[in-house]
């Protein structure tokens, strides 16, 4: 196993695990009261498609990001259920996943290929999750007989 696997590897894995859905709107809402009340300067904030964090976020910065995700979904998820944030433990979080409303795809239920988060909130040091989690070459393999 190279270096950079032994680096992937552990949050590959922990992004992978089991994650269960805030439902609810109301849900939600006590899900970010919890996650406010324990921020501190250990999450990281990583916005997928963008470069991995390198250094964790302040707890203010935390809470501002709470707030400002928030509204974005409100506004752009119009559904009267929330169903699109997921976290590994709902009362001592530490790996969160939020779906871009946008850009949904098959987030519940099963998929070979789900979308990938538009955001991660960890505890972990994020990797480049497009990399790490490189899609099937059943695409490249089409584009290549295209032109064989």
């Amino acid at each position: 196993m190279t270096q950079d696997q032994q680096n992937i590897e552990p949050y590959v894995n922990a992004f992978r695990g089991r994650f269960t859905s805030l439902m609810r709107w109301e849900h939600l809402d006590a899900f970010w009261e919890t996650l406010r009340s324990q921020a501190d300067d250990n999450w990281y904030i990583y916005a997928v498609g963008e470069d991995a964090p390198e250094t964790t976020s302040s707890a203010e910065q935390l809470k501002t990001f709470i707030d400002e995700v928030d509204k974005l979904l409100r506004t752009d998820h119009e559904e009267d259920y929330c169903a699109i944030v997921y976290a590994d433990d709902h009362d001592q979080p530490s790996f969160i996943k939020i779906f871009d409303p946008h850009n949904l795809g098959v987030s519940c239920g099963f998929s070979d290929n789900p979308p990938l988060p538009g955001w991660v909130l960890s505890k972990m040091k994020p990797v480049n999750l497009q990399d790490a989690l490189k899609p099937a070459n059943n695409r490249k393999r089409w584009w290549q007989k295209i032109f064989d």
